[in-house]
């Protein structure tokens, strides 16, 4: 076989991701502040992007604008640009680099109950930096709790109890006002209060001195009613005054001394270890959710958080007639085809996040209408298919972004809650209720021959119409710190 050289031309197709999708990408997932960041960023590098001005406030009932960030920011064009590349996108690259799709939804929508990245190449502050970077207590305390084994409920419920921790380590929240917003028994956040009180610093949760240190002092096993009283009079030993301390305690001079040196070596604020990092900012929602007539949920994005931006087409006028070398005329024509294609993804983003929102509304109203027990399952991919977008956008869209209901400031991510499948093909059974039920099958074992192995509680469920694996139904026991049937049987044989 003879060997020659030879020029051969080939055609093919592919994907190419361009600068200004990598942009529209980019800021999708960017949060409220990075957005405004990113923008001033622009402001000062473009100059022919400059700010509205004008006072173009929305009314006070939902409207189209709500859904614009910027007045001339729309070009069917450049949406079938964004739309055309993310459907040539196989499933691979859409999971990577997919653009946002167009969401042609109005400023409000009505439902009836009855029915972060600052750099495309790097997002986030890396592995390397998020290793090197001390934890704040509010991170150290969400790793506890996403290992807590709480029910879906609870874990809200922990999150906003968490939330509402100062740098102290102190609860600056009132549990009767939660349960009321949230619309659960204070009983359950009373609970889900104690869990939280266990996890470390000692002492974190806590509604004042006397409880922190009271919680301290059981976990070392040291806390007796004399203590107690010791706890409940702390301005007397502020005071100094012994002598009515120890009539109160009912204690001598030495158990006294004692009691004070235990509680003097206890740390008044838990939460002084960890770093207290920049003020806190308070959180801007994206998106807001209202009560409107007739019970219909109002959907509306916050406009204030949306930048308003205009291209001055008189300066460009003027510049572009001015520019004389072939390189200011390439400079002067970037800056205005970057202004507009900023703009354009701009509005793509507001429409896409009151798309996404307006989804998961309607699939949680019964959330806002009856409270947190009634989170309904739900993941990415019911969304993304109810609106017709993919997961990894809707994924994009609820990251960072946040949502004001009536029963309280959200994050996106916390509407989605994990499923079990129904045996008999019916509606399926949120997590919760599957524990709950798996609970109350080991509370009801009275004798040893009653215990429940993990397999025969799988066969009780699939007899209620729960299809459920039976390593599922043992780490749901474990999360629960419910020990094995066998432990169970030993205990059982114990005499009481």
């Amino acid at each position: 076989m003879a060997l020659s050289a030879r020029l051969e031309i080939r055609q093919g197709q592919g994907l190419v991701i361009t600068p200004q999708l990598q942009q529209a990408i980019k800021l999708l997932q960017m949060s409220n502040l990075e957005l405004e960041a990113f923008v001033e960023t622009e402001l000062e590098r473009n100059p022919l992007l400059q700010r509205d001005e004008s006072e173009n406030e929305a009314p006070d009932g939902p409207s189209d604008e709500a859904a614009a960030p910027a007045e001339h920011a729309a070009d069917a064009e450049a949406r079938a640009d964004l739309d055309a590349a993310h459907d040539e996108a196989s499933p691979g690259e859409r999971a990577t680099g997919d653009a946002p799709e167009v969401a042609d939804a109005g400023g409000a929508i009505d439902w009836s109950r009855a029915g972060s990245g600052g750099s495309f190449d790097h997002d986030g502050e890396g592995f390397e930096g998020a290793l090197s970077r001390e934890k704040t207590l509010s991170e150290h305390l969400h790793e506890q709790l996403s290992a807590s084994g709480l029910s879906p409920a609870e874990t809200v419920i922990a999150g906003i109890l968490i939330d509402a921790i100062d740098e102290a380590g102190y609860l600056r929240a009132d549990t009767q006002d939660l349960a009321e917003r949230l619309g659960c028994a204070p009983a359950l956040v009373e609970k889900v209060l104690s869990v939280v009180q266990g996890f470390d610093p000692v002492g974190v949760g806590a509604r004042d001195v006397r409880e922190c240190l009271m919680i301290q002092l059981k976990d070392q096993n040291r806390y007796d009613p004399a203590i107690g009283a010791l706890l409940d009079n702390l301005p007397l030993l502020a005071k100094r005054d012994l002598g009515a301390l120890k009539k109160i305690c009912g204690v001598d001079d030495e158990d006294l001394r004692d009691m004070i040196a235990e509680v003097r070596g206890l740390t008044p604020r838990p939460g002084a270890a960890f770093p207290g990092g920049e003020a806190a900012t308070p959180v801007a929602p994206d998106v807001f959710v209202r009560e409107g007539p007739g019970g219909l949920w109002l959907v509306e994005l916050n406009t204030d958080t949306l930048p308003r931006l205009l291209v001055d087409q008189r300066y460009h006028a003027r510049v572009s007639g001015q520019s004389k070398t072939d390189q200011e005329k390439t400079f002067v024509s970037d800056c205005l085809a970057q202004a507009n294609w900023l703009m354009k993804s701009l509005d793509q983003r507001a429409r896409t996040i009151l798309k996404v929102s307006s989804e998961i509304v309607r699939q949680q109203d019964a959330f806002l209408a009856y409270g947190v027990e009634h989170l309904r399952p739900l993941n990415l991919k019911t969304v993304a298919e109810a609106i017709g977008m993919h997961e990894s956008t809707v994924s994009r869209v609820t990251s960072s972004k946040y949502i004001a209901t009536p029963r309280g400031l959200f994050e996106m991510k916390f509407f989605f809650t994990s499923a079990i499948a129904s045996s008999e093909g019916g509606e399926a059974h949120s997590a919760e209720s599957v524990r709950h039920k798996i609970k109350q099958l080991i509370e009801t074992e009275a004798r040893e021959s009653d215990v429940h192995s993990d397999d025969r509680i799988v066969e009780i469920l699939k007899a209620a119409g729960v299809d459920i694996a039976r390593r599922t139904v043992a780490k749901y026991r474990e999360a629960m710190r419910i020990p094995s049937s066998v432990d169970r049987r030993r205990m059982l044989k114990e005499p009481a």
